[in-house]
């Protein structure tokens, strides 16, 4: 994409990996690096799984050679702590309002609902989700499956993903595409969340 991202923010860390072990021999086009590497540099990773795929691009180093490293040369770089110092308390966060809405128009009986939920700035939208199946659990009731990349919504309204069918609940805001899983986004306040039953 123009804006250095390959993919998504889930794909970034596999793809730079590629492109640095194979640049020497298969180059089909140049790559702008550091562009590529700034989305890197500017995302908040908080899944181990992406961090654990974006680590060896941004130590320029694969897994194997991981081994040689010399931790010793590296010794006495981070900052000493400075003495009596702590950190300053964070402010209560304040609540914020996020509208969520789930559509179905691709199987079985359509349906569209909306509801307006009210999280602690800072909540991810999981917490979104599960405070909607508090209020209207006949209508906002949810599963997940934990996932290495930690847990995805597999059911909403009792209306199932399945692999089969090729059919999986994709959440937009403000009709893009998220690029972090329910349990890592955070949105904000006043954010439009929709979680639509769609098919790839």
């Amino acid at each position: 994409k123009g804006d250095g991202m390959i993919g998504n923010i889930y794909s970034m860390g596999l793809a730079l990996q590629a492109l640095g072990a194979t640049g020497k021999f298969y180059a089909p086009r140049e790559w702008d690096c550091a562009q590529a590497f700034s989305v890197v540099y500017n995302h908040d990773y908080h899944q181990p799984m992406a961090i654990a795929q974006v680590l060896p691009a941004l130590v320029g180093r694969s897994y194997l050679e991981a081994a040689g490293l010399d931790c010793a040369t590296s010794a006495g770089t981070l900052p000493a702590p400075v003495p009596g110092a702590h950190p300053a308390s964070p402010l209560p966060a304040a609540p914020i309002t996020v509208h969520y809405s789930i559509v179905n128009k691709l199987q079985g009986r359509h349906f569209t609902y909306t509801t307006s939920v009210q999280v602690l700035a800072g909540s991810t939208l999981l917490k979104v989700l599960q405070e909607a199946a508090v209020e209207k659990p006949d209508i906002f009731s949810f599963q997940t499956k934990q996932t290495s990349w930690g847990p995805m919504v597999v059911s909403i309204h009792g209306l199932a993903a399945n692999p089969d069918d090729r059919t999986y609940w994709q959440f937009l805001s403000d009709g893009d595409a998220l690029q972090e899983g329910v349990g890592a986004y955070k949105p904000q306040d006043g954010e439009q969340v929709k979680a639509v039953f769609s098919t790839y």
